[in-house]
């Protein structure tokens, strides 16, 4: 599919767009003139996975509803930003947006049609089916805003080659076991590849915040309570920090973005990391890895102290769709959601990399086929939630996060201190 310049955008819209200083603007050119538009604020994931020519998952819709989708796509800060001035406006253009959970609050749920009516009038096929969790995400002070599409639940990944190599015959079981297995595998390889024991973004929570629980800790609980275990975020850290002193986070970490871990991966680079399930297929494709096949997934370990006592609650990072309580044809949108809501495309969606949201998916024989990790993904998302629950100053209270964590790991500050300096700059943003 060929993105071309938008058939069907407003003034204002055009010059919302251009606000964004470095967000790419992405719109597609529908493929038939119909009798209505429907246009779609998302991410170019949500679009992707719904596939394109013979595999395009919602042509027969479009047909059936006489109906464009014109979609406008933006990295997921920017998109939450547009989606928010657009919901804030008189009237938009756009019928459904996509919605990260974490951003959720009492203010932004009211800029949205709640959809509790629309379930009663014409319900999604099997709702019950959707897992409950990333539901209760969508539900805002009882009502029901958004419908989840996508989930991104985080496992460990690692390369099976580079632990043979160094003679270790299974993955760590225990977050300990992890940290040994990391050492040792910062090393240079039989192919001449220096390799990182574990390379982990530094510009993203969930990783901090997976290593606080590993240790029965966290950042911000679900009762908002800030810190609840100080002692096991600064495990958490202390152990972060000793990973980068040894060499076996990378001296990039600084600067180490998202798709950097999958790069290095697919090269050999680092032999373990932290990311999504869904992005399995990508890690073991044969046209980008060096190892496919070779990369394996697993839930990301408790400590030794706390196994067998308290299952991991591992991140996930849902997405859903909403519809703008100041849009037009909005049961032209729930017609939209349901679609996209029903158990076929949502099959067909995990199958190009979406990360299934129903229950079903992961039994389905044609999936599980596809999916190598997909009973590991299912088990892991049974315990997961998001890395920090929203809330108005939700963006700021991370950037802060990350500033201290970064002082921490780079041993730069010691990792008491950054704790309590969470603590001490959190807390009012919090409150307020």
């Amino acid at each position: 599919m060929t993105d071309n310049k938008p058939t069907h955008i407003t003034r204002r819209g055009f010059l919302g767009a251009a606000a964004i200083g470095g967000a790419a603007m992405l719109t597609t050119r529908p493929s038939f003139a119909a009798g209505k538009t429907l246009n779609v604020l998302s991410h170019k994931v949500h679009q992707t996975v719904l596939g394109t020519g013979d595999g395009d998952l919602i042509k027969d819709w479009r047909s059936a509803n006489d109906a464009d989708i014109v979609w406008t796509t933006f990295d997921s800060n920017p998109l939450q930003d547009r989606l928010f001035r657009e919901a804030s406006l008189k009237t938009t253009d756009f019928n459904v947006g996509y919605i990260i959970d974490n951003r959720a609050t009492k203010q932004v749920a009211a800029m949205f049609e709640p959809l509790d009516d629309y379930m009663k009038k014409d319900g999604i096929e099997d709702f019950g089916d959707i897992a409950p969790g990333l539901v209760q995400g969508m539900t805002v002070d009882g009502k029901l805003i958004g419908i989840p599409v996508r989930h991104a639940t985080q496992g460990l990944f690692y390369n099976e080659a580079l632990l043979e190599e160094q003679g270790i015959s299974a993955p760590p079981t225990t977050l300990e076991e992890l940290v040994e297995q990391a050492h040792k595998l910062t090393f240079t390889s039989k192919a001449g590849t220096p390799v990182a024991g574990m390379v982990l973004a530094s510009d993203l929570a969930v990783f901090p915040v997976m290593f606080a629980r590993a240790f029965g800790g966290d950042f911000i609980n679900a009762k908002f309570e800030l810190l609840p275990n100080p002692d096991a975020m600064e495990k958490g850290l202390t152990v972060l920090r000793k990973m980068f002193e040894s060499g076996a986070l990378p001296r990039s970490y600084a600067t180490t973005k998202n798709d950097d871990q999958v790069t290095w991966l697919q090269q050999g680079r680092a032999a373990f990391t932290v990311l999504p399930f869904a992005r399995f297929a990508q890690l073991n494709n044969k046209e980008q890895s060096k190892f496919p096949g070779k990369i394996k997934a697993i839930e990301f370990p408790v400590s030794a102290e706390l196994k067998g006592k308290i299952p991991m609650s591992s991140i996930v990072e849902a997405w859903g769709m909403v519809i703008p309580a100041n849009s037009r044809d909005k049961e032209l949108s729930w017609k939209f959601i349901k679609e996209l809501s029903s158990k076929r495309v949502t099959l067909g969606m995990a199958k190009n990399g979406n990360g299934p949201v129903r229950v079903s998916t992961y039994a389905d024989q044609s999936f599980a086929a596809s999916d190598p990790v997909a009973n590991v993904a299912a088990a892991v998302l049974k315990n997961a939630r998001g890395a920090f629950p929203p809330f108005p100053e939700a963006a700021r209270a991370q950037s802060i996060f990350l500033e201290e964590v970064q002082l921490a790991v780079l041993g730069r500050k010691e990792v008491k201190d950054a704790v309590a300096s969470i603590s001490t700059r959190v807390k009012p943003l919090l409150q307020a």
